[in-house]
């Protein structure tokens, strides 16, 4: 592992009816390593993101997140937790009401330690959020509204927005859906430099096999702003993992060269 825990499933199991979301599923993720989930539609990709963020409780098994145990907590206990995580949702779930500047910032003045800390200026936050802004890319966004933004640019925004507290843990749902390669390519980038500036552990729904290569082959370079490919020893054992999920459960588990030599026909769709 490349440091401390900041996720593990136990034998998790959560049923829809009786219908397996999620199937007996264990997995582990520390800081600044990376798991890449594939799978067909309903296989439990995004299902169990939402049981990691505490949406869905699980029927049995039990779930650690910074090495506490969520697993029975209400909700209201869930609020610190969340504050520690980052999500990207689907089409980048902006609020189309609030501009950039208001969606990127909302994560930090709807956090509990913002709420403790009145003192703390508006000018603060706006500072920040523009900080991030950079960091993808977008500053000169700031006063736009989500409809003023190509597809790619929603979801730079929406990387801003579940970066912007700097959480330890990121969980990205099909940030490359639909998007032409270029602009995908632009979307793993940011995941890459995420990573490996912050030390961020990162969880990524795909369904493009190239999001998963790059994050396993590639590094991000603060020196030229760039990515480029690792050494040969340049991924770190276990940094990067890959899922591939079928009917709630993992049906595989492992590192990119033993995806692209498995011999599940269902698992090998995933490895090209």
């Amino acid at each position: 592992m490349s440091g401390e825990s900041v996720l593990r499933f136990e034998d998790v199991c959560l049923w829809f009816g009786e219908t397996p979301g999620l199937d007996h599923v264990s997995f582990e993720i520390a800081a600044g390593e990376s798991r890449i989930i594939y799978g067909a539609a309903g296989s439990g990709k995004t299902t169990l993101l939402k049981t990691a963020l505490g949406l869905l409780t699980p029927d049995s098994g039990r779930i650690f997140v910074f090495g506490e145990d969520v697993t029975g907590l209400k909700e209201s206990a869930w609020f610190g937790i969340r504050a520690r995580m980052g999500m990207l949702f689907q089409e980048g779930g902006l609020f189309d009401s609030m501009t950039v500047g208001e969606n990127v910032a909302y994560p930090v003045v709807n956090s509990l330690a913002y709420r403790l800390a009145r003192h703390e200026a508006n000018g603060e936050v706006q500072d920040k959020v523009r900080e991030v802004l950079r960091f993808v890319d977008l500053e000169q966004t700031f006063d736009k509204v989500p409809s003023e933004l190509s597809g790619g640019m929603r979801r730079r925004v929406g990387i801003a927005r579940a970066i912007v507290t700097e959480p330890p843990l990121v969980l990205y749902d099909s940030p490359t859906a639909g998007l032409d390669p270029i602009t995908a390519n632009t979307i793993v980038t940011l995941i890459l430099k995420e990573r490996d500036l912050r030390n961020a552990a990162s969880l990524f729904v795909t369904h493009r096999f190239q999001d998963g290569h790059l994050m396993a082959k590639f590094r991000y370079n603060p020196s030229s702003g760039q990515i480029e490919a690792a050494s040969q020893d340049g991924d770190k054992p276990g940094r990067t993992k890959f899922f591939v999920m079928n009917g709630g459960r993992l049906v595989f588990t492992g590192t990119l060269a033993e995806l692209q030599i498995a011999e599940d026909p269902y698992v090998r769709k995933f490895a090209k």
